[in-house]
């Protein structure tokens, strides 16, 4: 089978092309005025206006257009497709001596550039127009940022950090994170409390952490030592991104702050399930997105020619919805029974089609 494209495979990916651009757009349209219309009942909180609105929601359309592209492609694609079928377009290409694979891989082409776009989306634009967006919304309460670190607790290795309160800073190109009320609990491999030190303000600074006006208690075997330092540098791989991971949602997360996250869980055994089912879905995303489309594609040369507007929507809702339920049964059954995220991920697309294939060759037959 020649895999050149051809003037035909042109012409599909064209029709497919604007198909799911209309429909993406459509629901990504209906998304942000939902969510622009939610934000009316904070305008007014603290120094939250209606332009902070618009630039917290406008900030967080990469992100939205990342979520919905899946659901736009499968009923897009359908659409397409049908309208090809409806014209008797494809009866016409497989008089030409076209199979109907060689049309499916017209199709996936250019479904493949849109989905590589939306994945580097989903690790440059989305988790940075997200992270400003949520800031724009946090002046609607001053507190927010003191809040996100409040009583916020982390490990590295047999040193234990606990923080009253924290916030971002900003000076110039620099920025770091400055930790308040900061306590460190140094213990021993036999687990024997070793040193409490108390800490006015931590800063991460490149090279590790600033401690200022520390006040430490030191245990021995028989006798207890306090000393007092204005300032100390704390070397440790206990990073901003660490402690971001603590109280930010790894949904806003680059791959490579996940598996950072990750890393740093595992090697302190700390619970990081959440972060492999993000990190995963991440990797998995363009596989899910072309299979759930290749699975909708063989009903156009048998269901949609028979059908009209209405029942390609019907169809493609029907295949997201289901798709996305499958994927939520195995992704939490994983997360009940710990078994990896790998074959979670894997296991909907595979099934849908399996399924599909199976129909498929049941109405060539």
């Amino acid at each position: 089978m020649n895999l050149r494209p051809k003037l035909h495979d042109h012409y599909i990916a064209r029709i497919v092309i604007v198909s799911v651009l209309g429909t993406w757009g459509v629901l990504l349209g209906l998304d942000v005025v939902l969510a622009f219309a939610g934000e009316f009942g904070s305008v007014g909180k603290g120094g939250y206006t209606i332009n902070h609105a618009i630039a917290s929601i406008g900030l967080s359309i990469p992100w939205r257009a990342y979520n919905l592209f899946p659901t736009a492609a499968v009923i897009g694609a359908l659409l397409g497709l049908g309208q090809l079928a409806g014209t008797s377009e494809l009866t016409a290409l497989r008089a030409l001596g076209l199979s109907r694979r060689r049309l499916t891989v017209s199709v996936a082409f250019s479904l493949t550039l849109l989905t590589l776009l939306m994945v580097a989306n989903g690790e440059t634009l989305a988790p940075w127009g997200e992270e400003r967006g949520q800031s724009i919304k946090s002046m609607r309460n001053t507190d927010m940022v003191m809040a996100q670190y409040t009583g916020l607790w982390a490990r590295e290795g047999e040193m234990f950090l606990n923080a009253r309160s924290g916030e971002q800073k900003v000076s110039g190109g620099d920025h770091w994170l400055e930790l308040r009320g900061v306590s460190l609990f140094q213990f021993e491999a036999d687990g024997r409390l070793q040193s409490i030190a108390n800490v006015e303000v931590a800063e991460h600074r490149p090279g590790g952490w600033l401690l200022r006006n520390v006040e430490r208690t030191t245990f021995g075997p028989k006798s207890v030592k306090r000393s007092k330092v204005a300032e100390e540098r704390w070397e440790s791989k206990l990073d901003e991104a660490a402690l971001a991971a603590s109280v930010t949602s790894p949904y806003y997360m680059g791959s490579l702050e996940l598996r950072d996250s990750i890393a740093y869980r595992v090697r302190n055994g700390l619970e990081s399930g959440e972060f492999e089912q993000v990190y995963w879905g991440r990797w998995f995303y363009p596989f899910n997105v072309l299979a759930l489309c290749l699975a909708a594609i063989p009903f156009a040369f048998g269901t949609l020619r028979s059908g009209g507007y209405g029942k390609r929507l019907f169809l493609g809702i029907v295949f997201a919805l289901g798709f996305w339920m499958l994927q939520q049964m195995f992704t939490r059954l994983a997360g009940i029974y710990h078994f990896d995220y790998r074959i979670a991920y894997a296991m909907p697309p595979l099934i849908m089609l399996g399924v599909s294939g199976l129909l498929f060759k049941r109405r060539s037959g």
